[in-house]
């Protein structure tokens, strides 16, 4: 009887063994590139005058998505509502000077939701805006670094402006010192993050490795800028939109902060090839960085059991409509680069494929959770594109959204249905509509006309603004300002 049980007891204890192990290899591994100031501008998105070849390989392995959109076309809010899963406007921070603890405390983030599942957390480089939001919940901390000059005249200027008390403490808008990769910043984050795989390789685990090149200034080792000829890159059209709204495109008061650029009118066309230039080279040196944590994924062979994702906070311009930045409804501000890769040990893997279903940042936060069968998954704004991850040519949604606010008393609200862009400028309080704009996207990511009121689009019209109607109803609350 005694052997009986004995033997019961190791069967149920193989078992339960057994089950663990199981569900330990359902729940994968994640890695996230979150990448600053990324518009699609990639060899894998029919780029012309892109190196990447890193990513482009990473994009074959998985589903490239063409049209994915982020919430809010700058950092703070974007990224907030990545890691929440919530919206700017359920967050009701849209500027990049309130850290999101200062007024979300109960809300629970994807740190702290992996942790409660058993994750190992990592944060390498510029995940959040803020560094202070999650600090504690992360395992494994590696906070974002300062912007730092490495030419000797640079360091001489910047020594100077700090000693002159500037405030705004900003050297030139590019820079291209020949020195290894870990000279600046984002290759000292590849470095960390490859150190940190071979710690955590045999745990679960999330890691985010936030690169934040092509991020002003335009920083990045000579060899990436010798990859590319200055006088190749076009001028783009400095034409703004016939009837845009007034507040449609910002002043790019970021850039003309800058040492080395203007304060005021356009920039020559020497100028804007020199910066499209830097733009450029960033990108090829952040995609290195991609190529050598892929290298060590494999290397360590943990590939077979990590989903990646390569994202961006939000989309940019060059110059585009005689503007620079973001900080707009526009599409090409609104629109970013996404590929999903599964892990590979993954049954049902879908690979090499592209989707033109209509995604959003702030559904990472359901899929991951879908993905990692996570427990204790709060309420999101978003939900899980895993059937889309199974079948890129699935319908999906109708529209995407996105917002950006001019102030506290504007609120400027945007939807997209794959092929047009219709935005309405309300009153933040009364919902009164103050501007509407209409642009047609099916063949460009610029458009040069507002046809809003124009007969010939008024069914078009009538059509997109109900779809807007439907996420921000007119006769809506207020909506909640909670930037301190």
């Amino acid at each position: 009887m005694k052997i009986f049980m004995k033997k019961n007891i190791l069967v149920l204890i193989l078992h339960l063994s057994f089950s663990l192990v199981l569900s330990s290899q359902r729940k994968p591994n994640v890695l996230v590139f979150y990448i600053d100031d990324l518009r699609a501008e990639l060899g894998c998105y029919g780029s012309k005058t892109a190196i990447t070849p890193n990513i482009d390989k990473l994009a074959k392995d998985g589903v490239i998505f063409n049209k994915a959109y982020v919430q809010q076309a700058i950092c703070a809010p974007s990224r907030m509502s990545t890691l929440t899963g919530l919206r700017p406007e359920t967050l009701g921070i849209y500027s990049i000077f309130t850290p999101l603890r200062r007024v979300n405390k109960e809300v629970v983030s994807l740190p702290q939701l992996f942790n409660k599942n058993g994750y190992k957390t990592i944060s390498i480089g510029k995940v959040y805006h803020h560094g202070i939001d999650d600090q504690k919940e992360w395992s494994t901390y590696f906070g974002k670094e300062s912007n730092a000059y490495l030419k000797p005249e640079n360091i001489a200027l910047m020594k100077r402006l700090k000693e002159e008390g500037v405030k705004s403490l900003k050297g030139p808008a590019f820079e291209n010192a020949d020195v290894p990769d870990e000279g600046y910043k984002d290759g000292r984050a590849a470095k960390y993050a490859i150190e940190t795989l071979q710690k955590v390789k045999d745990d679960k685990f999330i890691m985010f490795v936030g690169l934040s090149k092509p991020h002003l200034p335009f920083n990045s080792p000579k060899k990436y800028w010798d990859l590319y000829d200055k006088n190749q890159f076009e001028i783009p059209s400095r034409k703004k939109p016939e009837g845009v709204y007034k507040l449609a495109l910002s002043p790019w008061g970021e850039l003309k902060g800058y040492s080395n650029i203007p304060k005021e009118g356009d920039l020559n066309d020497d100028l804007t090839r020199d910066l499209i230039h830097g733009y450029h080279a960033s990108v090829s040196y952040i995609d290195s960085q991609v190529g050598k944590v892929m290298k060590a994924l494999e290397d360590l062979d943990l590939k077979k059991n990590t989903m990646i994702i390569f994202m961006s906070d939000h989309g940019y311009k060059i110059g585009e409509y005689a503007s620079w930045c973001k900080q707009s409804n526009m599409e090409i501000d609104v629109r970013v680069p996404l590929i999903i890769s599964r892990e590979t040990a993954y049954k049902n893997r879908v690979a090499n494929k592209t989707s033109d279903a209509l995604v959003e940042n702030v559904d990472i936060f359901s899929t991951l959770v879908d993905v990692c069968d996570l427990k204790f998954a709060p309420v999101s704004d978003g939900k899980s594109i895993v059937p889309v991850l199974n079948n890129p040519n699935k319908k999906w949604d109708e529209a995407a959204y996105s917002v950006y606010a001019r102030g506290k008393k504007i609120m400027g609200l945007t939807t997209t249905d794959g092929d047009w862009r219709y935005t309405e400028w309300r009153n933040s309080t009364t919902h009164e509509v103050l501007g509407v704009e209409l642009y047609e996207h099916k063949n460009s990511l610029l458009s040069y006309e507002n046809v809003s009121g124009k007969g010939k689009y008024k069914s078009v019209e009538q059509r997109m603004k109900k779809l807007l109607e439907t996420q921000f109803p007119s006769n809506g609350e207020p909506f909640i300002q909670n930037d301190k």
